[in-house]
């Protein structure tokens, strides 16, 4: 052999034994620092993450919920059937790792396609050590969980390790174990679990954010057909209850167990929701490691908007309780105390269930006392009459979905921080958010988008249209009759009053000059991202369904003079030392409206306050102050909306049910101006009162006489109705309610003309000639003294 290949052999060859040595060495430190195993911890002393607000108050803990740990025999058989059918079906048989498994997700992933090949030991490995171990993707961390699942392997039975893996396998909403995890989705023990049920949390474990059966229903219960298929294909599962078990519905109700979230609930929940992707791409663990999440809630805003909710909600239940209590509608007052009594003792709502008895008999199949006794072999209409005749159950079924709902939210406009989150009445009754995952129609808060397209366009306020019928063409041929509850005038109106009136006919052509594209897309440009905009001409008066967190975030785009900034929760997290670990922040700023745009609508939306549908505002709550704003009121007085922009912070409120089956009854509260209006000026009343918002502070847009064409406007004391006609999403007239039972109330969509309020420009002038003004010529109410430059923004 020559000499140059004799080197160059010899030379592999030292190189090959530096790497033996090399690995050699790197394996053994590895073991080293692998857990030693003297006992499988099914407990440990975790320290969880502290949500702070702005000011240093403690919102709430990551804090794990653990039930008391349970032997596999307080397990449903179905449970460690579909887990090693679907995680690692050769549990039974290999040492701790599947060897064969790994080689083959070695193989799949360097083809692209991403598997992994961790057995249940490895798994409980990262459960039982996720400190010593780590989640990382890197070969350290892949030694040292093979080594210790190698040593847990030697010790323990199959049976002792798959109870451990059961006991500390994470499932959301701080439930850790399958315990937890059966009464947290299912409200049942472990035991009680069947097929389908098993299956479903057991499918959560490839990605339990992915296959949240709350938030993602469809992926959860195809995942859930998945591991079916798995527990036939292992013959574990017959192929009879397999079809039976894939036919069922996921039937998940959400029991939350003790969480310590007791000043902002829903916020904390939100705030939880955000991090957890951070939390997996970074390798952290909130509810073990300590951290302290500063977040940018403002806990005294916090409890003026939870107090403000708790009391103007239960007014408006009230309200509600009466009004639907007997057939005849009682006598409308404009006074809340008239209703505090309520409905006399056990009538609440008696009137409703009478007219609606399909209703409550559907809301009865959807008990899981029905579902039980349906599985039970009875028939459909034996099980129907047993529920209904438990009047104890239906006491509380009726109580449930006649329970009306709110949600409330403040923003900064400078920055995009969110200052206070009230998700629900309570959160303790109800968890689902109602502030960002409720998504209901707008109604008339969303014509400013519209408007604002316009001004984009190049129209002015000025711009006249005349009141009038009119007919939109659809593209399937269908004709489009938009129309006001107080009918046509048929004079000339400017924008301006267009929008402080509300007026749909008005809004209509105003959106046929701007255009749908341009109003859709100004529309996702201002803040409307997640929910996904229905392009028809009905759109412009709010018929496509948003959450309430992205109408604000519209509106503290206009507030911020035109400049699009998303909402955020964190400002920054520190570890439990004090040294930062992440900073968040602002998030970037888009131009959406230009200066001029934003100037003009602001002095229109502060017409609504002063002059329109919402001037309750003024004369009930907040006198002083620089605001503008939209009321919105939707089908049948099913949900009250109330938008307020401040140049400090911007508010809004929705009020409804649940099902929107349930409405207000009478048009009076039914409409937004009067019902979620309510929960915004109380408030205000407090932010103002106790200087957590400076009531001085004003926009820079200047403000100017109402632009109208004829006469001069004042701001009256009376309430204004905004009035609209009910419609499906096409915009076609509807007259029946949902359920097909009764005709509706002809007061739809917003709000009952009684007789007060001014429609015409006509009426509006006469009702300015009997205010009149004052002697140096200004509004009889007006409002303070503008800043000789605006205030500065508080830098995040």
């Amino acid at each position: 052999m020559n000499s140059p290949l004799r080197q160059a052999l010899t030379w592999l060859m030292l190189a090959t034994a530096a790497l033996t040595v090399a690995a050699a060495i790197f394996v053994g430190y590895q073991v080293t620092q692998a857990p030693p195993i003297t006992e499988l911890k099914t407990t440990q002393v975790p320290q969880p993450s502290v949500i702070l607000s702005a000011d240093g108050k403690t919102i709430g803990r990551f804090q794990e919920q653990r039930l008391q740990p349970v032997t596999l025999a307080q397990v449903s058989p179905y449970v460690t059937q579909a887990l090693i059918a679907t995680e690692d079906h050769r549990f039974r048989e290999h040492s701790g790792v599947d060897w064969l498994r790994s080689l083959k997700a070695i193989l799949r992933t360097a083809t692209g396609r991403m598997e992994g090949g961790s057995t249940l030991t490895q798994q409980l490995v990262r459960n039982l050590f996720p400190e010593d171990i780590g989640r990382s993707r890197n070969l350290g961390r892949k030694v040292k969980e093979i080594v210790t699942a190698l040593r847990i392997e030697r010790i323990y039975t199959k049976d002792q390790i798959l109870e451990a893996y059961l006991n500390t396998v994470p499932f959301l909403y701080n439930a850790v174990g399958i315990e937890a995890a059966a009464h947290t989705y299912f409200d049942k023990p472990a035991i009680e679990l069947d097929v389908a049920e098993s299956a479903t949390l057991v499918g959560m474990l490839k990605g339990t954010n992915y296959y949240n059966p709350v938030l993602h229903p469809q992926r959860a219960k195809a995942r859930r057909n998945l591991v079916l298929s798995q527990m036939l294909k292992r013959g574990v599962l017959s192929q009879a209850d397999h079809d039976a078990a894939r036919q069922e519905d996921l039937q998940v109700s959400l029991t939350h167990q003790a969480v310590d979230l007791d000043l902002a609930p829903h916020f904390a929940a939100q705030v939880r929701r955000w991090l957890d992707d951070w939390a997996d791409q970074h390798d952290r663990d909130l509810s073990r490691e300590g951290l302290v999440i500063h977040t940018t809630l403002d806990s005294r805003l916090q409890e003026a908007a939870t107090k403000a909710v708790e009391r103007q909600a239960q007014a408006l239940q009230n309200v509600a309780d009466l009004e639907w209590s007997a057939a005849s509608m009682p006598v409308v007052s404009r006074s809340l105390d008239s209703y505090a009594q309520g409905a006399p003792g056990g009538k609440a709502f008696a009137h409703f269930w009478r007219q609606h008895p399909r209703l409550l008999a559907d809301a009865a199949r959807k008990t899981p006392d029905y579902r039980k006794l349906i599985k039970s072999g009875q028939p459909p209409a034996e099980a129907l009459k047993a529920v209904l005749g438990d009047a104890e159950l239906m006491a509380k079924v009726r109580a449930s979905k006649t329970r009306l709902e709110a949600g409330f939210v403040a923003i900064d406009p400078r920055n995009g921080a969110v200052k206070a989150w009230v998700g629900s009445r309570d959160f303790a009754d109800e968890q689902f958010d109602h502030v960002g995952q409720a998504a209901r129609q707008p109604g008339s808060t969303f014509k400013p988008i519209v408007y604002a397209a316009a001004l984009e366009s190049g129209i002015l306020p000025t711009r006249t249209y005349v009141d009038t019928p009119i007919e939109v063409r659809l593209g399937n041929g269908k004709v489009w009759r938009p129309t006001d509850m107080s009918g046509s005038t048929g004079e000339s109106m400017t924008m301006w009053q267009g929008l402080v009136l509300s007026k749909n006919t008005i809004t209509t052509q105003v959106m046929q000059d701007a255009g749908l594209p341009r109003i859709t897309a100004l529309a996702k440009a201002m803040g409307i991202t997640d929910s996904t905009l229905d392009p028809v001409p009905s759109m412009a008066l709010g018929t496509s369904p948003v959450t309430l967190l992205e109408m604000a975030t519209v509106y503290a785009t206009i507030a911020s003079g035109g400049e699009h900034k998303q909402p955020y929760f964190v400002e920054r997290i520190t570890d439990k030392q004090g040294k930062e670990v992440a900073v968040f922040g602002p998030n970037k700023v888009d131009r959406a409206l230009s200066a001029e745009t934003v100037n003009n609508l602001i002095d229109m939306m502060r017409g609504v306050v002063t002059y329109g549908t919402g001037t309750m505002l003024r004369t009930r709550f907040v006198p002083e102050g620089d605001l503008a704003g939209k009321t919105g009121t939707t089908q049948n007085n099913t949900d009250g909306w109330f938008m307020v922009m401040h140049p400090q912070l911007v508010t809004g409120a929705w009020v409804g049910f649940n099902d929107q089956h349930v409405t207000m009854r009478g048009s009076y509260w039914g409409q937004g101006g009067h019902s979620a209006l309510l929960l915004v000026g109380d408030f205000l009343r407090t932010a103002f009162k106790q200087k957590l918002v400076d009531s001085q502070a004003a926009f820079t847009s200047p403000r100017r006489p109402p632009v109208t064409g004829n006469g001069e406007w004042s701001p009256t004391n009376e309430e204004v109705d905004e009035s609209a006609p009910l419609l499906d999403s096409e915009g076609n007239p509807i007259t029946t309610d949902p359920a097909g039972e009764q005709p509706l109330n002809p007061a739809m969509d917003g709000d009952a003309d009684d007789g007060e309020a001014p429609k015409t420009s006509d009426e509006l002038d006469q009702l300015v000639n009997r205010l009149g003004r004052s002697s140096d010529n200004r509004p009889a109410i007006s409002p303070p003294p503008l800043p000789e430059r605006p205030v500065e923004s508080i830098r995040p």
